[in-house]
């Protein structure tokens, strides 16, 4: 078995193939990074989507709450990876989609 590398400059990447949509990374993303979308073809009806990837702090909260290591975080000692700061901006983003059940709502401009 061979060590998972992280994409070129990608701080967070997901295996949709092992996501079972049961919220828990978006709910553990104080970045507002990570939100449920509409996926028929899914079980739940929805599916984990990587909506504002410069926003990703490394925090690492998403991977380490994951029940199935579907989601991934580079490492911050290893990887080239230039991690954001935890903004205003993105502490609301993700109150809007805790709020919207874990969904970015429609009509969020920010």
């Amino acid at each position: 078995m061979s060590l998972l590398k992280a994409p070129i400059n990608t701080p967070v990447w997901i295996d949709i193939t092992r996501c079972k949509a049961c919220d828990i990374c978006v709910s553990a993303c104080p970045a507002g990074v990570l939100s449920m979308r509409q996926e028929p073809s899914s079980t739940l009806g929805a599916i984990i989507d990587i909506i504002a990837l410069d926003s990703c702090i490394g925090c690492g909260e998403c991977e380490l709450h994951c029940p199935d290591f579907a989601i991934h975080v580079a490492d911050k000692k290893s990887d080239a990876i230039s991690f954001a700061k935890l903004t205003p901006e993105s502490k609301q983003r993700a109150e809007a989609i805790r709020d919207n059940n874990y969904r970015l709502p429609t009509n969020y401009e920010k």
